[in-house]
């Protein structure tokens, strides 16, 4: 009993430490100019999108779920309660990333550059990556931050991070590189 008690201790230190990081990240979004790249809510299972994709049409691909929506829906409200300045919302054309930033934030406009890579060639994927840091430098010195809804594997291009479906990097823009600071996920957005 008293070595479970002991172990917990660091646990908890860490614990109060993240907390605290993630109130500084979310103090430091009310200034502005960041970038905050989010990976699509959570969906129905699968990975890529069946036989018969087609962009336009939502039936033909893997959608939210119920939970998403809700993940979606809890992430624009942490953003309001909080008071954090957004800019353009702008959103892969797939109909998961599309409704994602439409029920966070209640508009969005579609970025073919923040399409799904999953089945580009390396050079097309060069040159998507090259056009979202073109976007993102010129975003500096903004008031508002950039909010950019896309897949995982746009994300892993942009910062060679991993990041769960529903969660944000907050980044840095530069001309070369996206420089991530923080990131926020579904228990910082309250989800439940």
């Amino acid at each position: 009993m008293l070595r479970r008690r002991f172990l917990a201790i660091p646990a908890l230190l860490a614990s109060g430490r993240l907390a605290a990081a993630d109130r500084d990240l979310w103090q430091r979004l009310q200034d502005g100019s960041y970038v905050l790249l989010i990976r699509h809510a959570a969906t129905h299972p699968g990975i890529g999108d069946p036989p018969g994709f087609r962009l336009a049409v939502c039936s033909t691909q893997r959608n939210l779920s119920d939970r998403g929506k809700r993940e979606a829906r809890a992430l624009g409200e942490a953003f309001r309660r909080r008071g954090i300045p957004l800019g353009p919302v702008l959103s892969s054309r797939w109909c998961r990333c599309l409704d994602t930033a439409r029920l966070a934030f209640g508009r969005v406009e579609q970025a073919p550059m923040l399409d799904s890579m999953f089945r580009d060639s390396e050079a097309e994927a060069r040159a998507k990556v090259r056009e979202v840091l073109d976007k993102t430098d010129a975003w500096r010195g903004n008031k508002a931050n950039l909010v950019l809804v896309t897949h995982d594997v746009n994300i892993r291009a942009l910062v060679n991070e991993y990041v769960a479906q529903g969660e944000i990097v907050v980044a840095r823009p530069g001309p070369d590189r996206l420089d991530v600071v923080g990131r926020l996920g579904s228990s910082d957005l309250g989800v439940q």
